[in-house]
């Protein structure tokens, strides 16, 4: 199934994509919904991201090809930091440049959206948690990361967690081929079965950390290839299996 939160006229609701249609629901997928008989053209629509996460946990260096790119050294567990929820932009909507910085980087990854409220859960109950899976775009002010060691500013600026465009329940996390278009032209391709962590070991670890709620957001980290950004430029993460998120850059 293909779960999108959507705008038509002025209503915002959840509802279930077939085809180039929209069910709406009467509900979220988060909880009891009752799937209503009307149906919305999609190209009617306007998509939004496709949860309102409470928080976006991000994972740091989970590819080994990423780790070599920045001279790092893989992680012996998971390396979380956090994405503010005011940081959530919807598909399609611009990516807006800071004047803080002097670069600013895409990252294209998988993202995890959680299902109902995990905490303390083993690897292996991981699944029940999740609803499905999602593109992530982890915009990145380069230049503010490597000045300030650690990265809440250079992850957390408004605009900097593209999401979308909708949310997949029926697909195998580990053995997708993930990519990053910048302008059209290819700049990262990797499969997620060479995430060092996988989305069972990573929902299972970050619970044990903190609750997670329903419609938060685990973004499983980024392969190499990552790049800069400028005004103008459109940047696209397509994952197998999924579709693809676009963004232009303002």
């Amino acid at each position: 199934m293909k779960f999108v939160r959507f705008r038509y006229k002025t209503e915002t609701a959840y509802g279930l994509l077939e085809g180039e249609t929209i069910r709406p629901l009467k509900g979220t997928p988060f909880s009891r919904y009752e799937l209503l008989s009307d149906e919305v053209p999609l190209e009617s629509t306007r998509l939004l991201a496709p949860c309102e996460p409470s928080k976006i946990v991000a994972v740091g260096v989970n590819y080994a090809d990423h780790a070599a790119e920045f001279k790092k050294d893989p992680p012996k567990e998971p390396l979380l930091f956090l994405k503010p929820s005011t940081a959530v932009l919807d598909p399609s909507e611009p990516i807006r440049l800071p004047p803080q910085s002097r670069r600013i980087d895409y990252e294209a990854e998988l993202a995890v959206v959680i299902k109902k409220k995990a905490s303390q859960i083993e690897p292996e109950q991981a699944f029940e948690y999740v609803l499905g899976y999602t593109c992530f775009n982890d915009v990145t002010a380069r230049d503010l990361q490597r000045e300030d060691g650690q990265w809440t500013r250079a992850k957390g600026f408004d605009t900097f967690a593209p999401l979308g465009p909708w949310i997949v329940t029926d697909l195998d996390p580990g053995r997708q081929v993930i990519e990053s278009f910048l302008n059209g032209e290819k700049r990262q391709s990797a499969n997620t079965a060479q995430m060092i962590f996988k989305v069972p070991a990573l929902v299972s670890f970050i619970s044990g950390v903190m609750t997670l709620l329903p419609g938060d957001v685990i973004a499983t980290g980024t392969p190499a290839g990552v790049g800069p950004m400028k005004s103008g430029d459109r940047i696209e993460v397509v994952i197998e299996g999924i579709g693809r998120l676009g963004n232009p850059v303002a």
